[in-house]
């Protein structure tokens, strides 16, 4: 797929004889805030560097929003709320929702470039997950305003005569979405997809670490004429920056969060002021059970895409990994033979399929974990360190893939969420047994649980307290489904239906006959 060529003065950035490599790169060492279908970089004179977690080198500056650059994109959505997008009709807004897609789609190098750069995660994951998801997350959603119904109910009346009561849904507003930076346009787009559809306009707080496609995605938006307003995007920080300024702004009518437990119930906090609803799916301490009657290489295959894909840094992996005892040990030794055979290098390495963690401050963060899972006592059966690498690979945010053995169910490291490629794998004897280990924890978002017999998998799905079990699978969604998680992982559930009953207003009409 060729490029199309980028529109550099949108963003602001010298245009002269330049290559579309160079031209993309110079978008992405600019990145400003886009509000009311412009490209800023606003009021504060405030930017701040974006370090490539490859190699730790300088890849771009970014513009940092404060007060006045959220007054400014609260006012350009309500202004295309009450505007230009309240007055498409459902099929144009669909048909517009469509056409989005189908420009990420055509600027699908694009996308993967910017999130490669952003992540430093190896190509195949962008070009066959993250990007291609992102794209479907806007027609999903089109489709599903356009042909899910509301209720209808014949009332009857003293009279005689009846009544007739039916819904129609109404967009909630302007919706705040403030999007992490392990799946930074997966899980971005999973939100403006819905709320877009649902006819609402939002503000995009993406997280500082992965601010490129969301600057992307507004050259698309006007590429495809949605109206100015309905797309922002404002850059920065949490606390006392536009994360804060967003979500405490009485201007912004709901919010939707996926990132850590402790920022989502900051934001809980800001958004009771006013009484506006949120959707949050946060951290997880996720579980996978393992069978002996499991097929094997699936299971191992399985865990091991679980535990370790895009370097751990998952909200639906799996950290905790209970294994029946009489396979425990040819499991261990499997996926530890998994686990070395990964290959790290940079993400357009042919013969890399491993790449570093996001940031210095979350790899400090995942080896602090390595070393008290030492200190309290675990057999480090693989990993537990830093891979040699060399040259300006050396600088990079690299860990090893990490399996710990024969800790109690009070080690830090199976109690608390590292998200990190490391899981500490526990024999069991019984289904209550396990149950309960899987269960003993303050989050609850995903299982992963693999075996042959079906009742078995039934019974296990309706105990274990997560929002979705994937059985003999794991990251397997259809988009019409509920999605969230129980307990600290999340407040309320998207997807399908779920989303339209977050992102509008149901309406009753009554009318006497």
């Amino acid at each position: 797929m060729v490029p199309p060529r980028l529109d550099l003065k949108s963003v602001g950035v010298p245009t002269g004889r330049r290559t579309q490599a160079q031209e993309l790169n110079d978008i992405m060492r600019q990145i400003q805030h886009f509000i009311d279908g412009e490209f800023t970089a606003g009021s504060t004179g405030k930017r701040f560097d974006k370090r490539s977690p490859v190699d730790n080198a300088v890849i771009g500056s970014i513009a940092e929003g404060g007060r006045a650059e959220v007054d400014a994109a609260v006012a350009a959505a309500r202004r295309a709320l009450r505007g230009d997008w309240a007055a498409l009709s459902t099929d144009s807004r669909v048909a517009m929702l469509y056409a989005v897609a189908d420009e990420i789609t055509r600027r699908f190098d694009d996308f993967v470039e910017a999130e490669m750069a952003d992540t430093g995660q190896p190509a195949h994951v962008m070009e066959h997950v993250f990007i291609p998801r992102g794209a479907a997350n806007f027609k999903v959603f089109a489709d599903v305003i356009k042909n899910v119904p509301t209720e209808a109910f014949h009332t009857d009346t003293p009279d005689g005569r009846g009544a007739l009561n039916y819904a129609i849904r109404q967009p909630k507003g302007v919706i705040g979405v403030v999007s992490p930076w392990n799946a930074p346009f997966l899980l971005m787009t999973w939100k403006v997809g819905p709320a877009l559809a649902c006819g609402n306009t939002v503000i995009v707080k993406p997280s500082e670490e992965t601010p490129n496609t969301a600057a992307l995605l507004g050259e698309v938006m006007n590429a495809v004429g949605v109206p100015k307003g309905v797309y922002n995007v404002v850059n920065g920080f949490g606390p006392d920056s536009a994360g804060e300024f967003l979500t405490r702004h009485p201007g912004v009518d709901a919010i939707t969060f996926t990132g850590e437990t402790r920022t989502g119930t900051a934001i809980m906090k800001a958004a009771a002021e006013g009484t506006r609803d949120v959707s949050f799916e946060m951290g997880g301490k996720n579980a996978g059970i393992v069978f002996a009657d499991c097929d094997f290489d699936a299971a191992v295959e399985g865990i091991f895409r679980s535990a370790f894909l895009n370097t751990g840094q998952v909200c639906l992996g799996t950290e905790r990994v209970y294994v029946e005892r009489p396979i425990f040990d040819k499991f261990v030794a499997a996926l530890k033979a998994k686990a070395e055979a990964v290959r790290f290098g940079r993400p357009r390495n042919t013969g890399a399929n491993y790449g570093p963690l996001i940031s210095k401050a979350h790899q400090q963060k995942v080896l602090s974990y390595y070393a008290k899972a030492v200190e309290e006592g675990a057999t480090v059966v693989t990993g537990g360190g830093v891979p040699e690498m060399s040259g300006a690979l050396a600088e990079g945010n690299w860990v090893q893939p990490t399996i710990w053995t024969g800790l109690p169910e009070t080690a830090a490291v199976v109690r608390e969420e590292i998200f990190g490629p490391c899981c500490h794998i526990r024999p069991f004897d019984t289904e209550d047994e396990v149950v309960n280990m899987a269960n003993d924890t303050d989050y609850g978002l995903s299982t992963t649980l693999w075996t042959t017999h079906l009742a078995r998998a039934h019974r296990m799905a309706a105990r274990i307290d997560v929002g979705i079990t994937w059985i003999n699978s794991w990251f397997l969604r259809d988009l019409r489904t509920a999605f969230g998680g129980a307990k600290q992982s999340g407040i309320g559930r998207e997807g399908g239906v779920h989303s339209l009953e977050f992102y509008t207003e149901t309406r009753n009409v009554c009318i006497k006959l």
